[in-house]
């Protein structure tokens, strides 16, 4: 599974195109979808960004609900009803759809932010802002990693 770092803030062309941290690319390279797949975050207004073996990953995870409960239908329609494929071109860009564009802010340049297993698209200045947040909660709950299990 692809895995995502660093922070990257990359150039929005006027046709909404905006190229994939080489990294990233890297990462996702061999998946059989050669793109991305993007969605509405739905805690910030930030995109969430997914390789297609995640997407797969979070296919699986529903299978935890019954297939026609609410919570199940709320959070594939959330989810995979919200999202979008977006295939590289030759030049590792994608094209950013305006609908998500509008969501996250984003005019004429994206911070990509590796979280592990996904990444985030956001509008610099806010991710700025987040990053802070983000940091003081870790320092003031003193968030740590849970252990590993035992090898």
């Amino acid at each position: 599974m692809a895995l995502f770092l660093s922070t990257y803030i990359n150039r929005i062309d006027k046709k909404g195109r905006v190229s994939v941290p080489a990294s990233f690319r890297a990462a996702l390279s061999a998946q059989s979808f050669q793109g991305v797949v993007l969605f509405k975050s739905n805690s910030h207004s930030a995109l969430e960004g997914f390789g297609w073996s995640a997407m797969e990953e979070i296919s699986n995870r529903m299978d935890h609900y019954d297939l026609f409960s609410d919570a199940q239908d709320d959070l594939a329609t959330s989810v995979f009803g919200a999202a979008v494929q977006l295939p590289f071109d030759g030049d590792g860009r994608i094209i950013l759809p305006e609908a998500l564009m509008t969501f996250a802010d984003l005019s004429d340049k994206a911070a990509f932010v590796g979280l592990g297993k996904k990444f985030q698209i956001w509008q610099p200045g806010a991710f700025e802002k987040r990053s802070e947040a983000a940091r003081k909660n870790v320092q003031s709950q003193k968030l740590t990693l849970p252990k590993g299990e035992a090898s």
